[in-house]
């Protein structure tokens, strides 16, 4: 058994999430601080919510919002510093929390001092360093360099070395496969159970999984789906991403979310009800569901324009969990109720799943694994609910 057998993850971007400044903070008052020590308050609430794997957004030394990487080695100063974060991975393992990192191996920060000394940076025929999509102050790593794959196994296993059971792989698909392969194999010598989600929006899932030999992708297909057949009404395309999926989650495990620190709160996009009903889905279908901090509060937050596009989706987060809202108390219930059901179901993780019915405003689709089954009926019309029936009795209903 491995982690992703069971796991349900909590994801923070913790820049955002311990109101840390995002730009122009160099020489600031008050900037540099231990913050990263707050996330131990939350980590009880996350447990209480059902999760037992952590996720963590960039915490590394960078120039402003954590993807754009000054030194893997240290922490952000506006988060702290390496006892903060030996203090946070001793929190999770006390109670019992897998810790991931998001290791941003693509592309550095264009002050990295690699890039002036030298170092294994991609670039052109003038020898200028290559640009990654067009963002003139990231610079994409060169990954045909050995060097790159000693830098990234070292960093790895630096900080697996310090408690930590895994690691995000940022824009993985943009990097070849064969350089994931020859990192995590090396890495695996030392820490055969280390886990390794890749990020993919489109490609081959499966082919990143098996070439690149990681452990779970990203499942973009299926939270487009899922958000997309919500607010236009139209369950046909969410039949179709379930067939879909059911064919990927035949050949590996893959994360599935309905949001992330990159795109629109849920509850934005849907509505409280429709968030509702994408949290019903994403927690009774086969996969690793990742819940995305706020989601299970009914956060709000869209795209914003210009340099902080992705701000309102990187909230602060109150010191202390009962600092939150009441507003979002029904939405955590709902997700406290449907992870409780799925831990005592754990063989959803890796089931097989059929559309059965569908029309616009419905859906019925059965999740099965050998003698279990779980039945799951929504509707958006005419009124907004959900049903859940197992095959051992156990059943669920509520209407928005």
């Amino acid at each position: 058994m491995t982690i992703l057998d069971h796991a349900v993850i909590w994801h923070v971007y913790p820049l955002g999430a311990t109101g840390a400044p995002i730009r122009d903070w160099q020489g600031t008052e008050g900037a540099q601080a231990h913050r990263l020590p707050r996330l131990i308050n939350w980590l009880d609430y996350a447990v209480e919510l059902g999760c037992d794997t952590l996720l963590l957004a960039p915490i590394f030394s960078s120039d402003s919002h954590g993807y754009d990487t000054l030194d893997y080695f240290r922490i952000d100063p506006r988060l702290g510093d390496e006892e903060d974060f030996l203090a946070l991975a001793d929190a999770c393992r006390d109670r019992g929390i897998n810790l991931l990192l998001d290791g941003v191996f693509n592309h550095v920060s264009i002050n990295h001092p690699m890039v002036a000394d030298n170092g294994p940076i991609k670039r052109d025929d003038a020898g200028q360093p290559v640009g990654w999509e067009g963002h003139g102050d990231l610079v994409e790593l060169d990954h045909s360099d050995p060097r790159t794959v000693d830098l990234v196994a070292e960093v790895m296993e630096y900080w697996l070395a310090r408690g930590i059971a895994g690691w995000r792989l940022d824009v993985a698909y943009a990097v070849p496969v064969a350089f994931w392969a020859a990192v995590t194999d090396r890495v695996r010598q030392n820490y055969p159970n280390v886990l390794f989600l890749g990020e993919i929006i489109h490609g081959d899932y499966l082919g990143l999984i098996n070439d690149g030999h990681l452990d779970t992708v990203t499942q973009y297909e299926l939270w487009k789906a899922i958000w997309s057949s919500i607010k236009e009404v139209n369950f046909w395309e969410l039949a179709h991403a379930i067939g879909r999926h059911d064919e990927f989650i035949a050949g590996g495990h893959m994360q599935t979310f309905v949001g992330n620190h990159d795109v629109d709160r849920i509850a934005s996009v849907v509505g409280d009800a429709g968030a509702a009903v994408a949290a019903t889905i994403l927690l009774t279908l086969p996969g690793v569901p990742s819940i995305y901090y706020g989601d299970e509060q009914a956060f709000r937050g869209a795209k914003a324009e210009g340099f902080a596009t992705d701000d309102p989706l990187r909230p602060a987060l109150p010191e202390y969990p009962n600092q939150l809202a009441e507003q979002g108390g029904w939405m955590h219930d709902l997700h406290r109720e449907l992870i409780g059901m799925r831990r005592r179901h754990g063989w959803l993780t890796r089931a097989r799943v059929e559309a059965l019915e569908k029309t616009n405003e419905t859906l019925h689709y059965a999740v099965t694994e050998n003698e279990h089954r779980l039945d799951v009926r929504i509707s958006l019309a005419p009124e907004v609910s959900v049903e859940l029936t197992f095959d051992d009795g156990e059943s669920l209903r509520h209407s928005w």
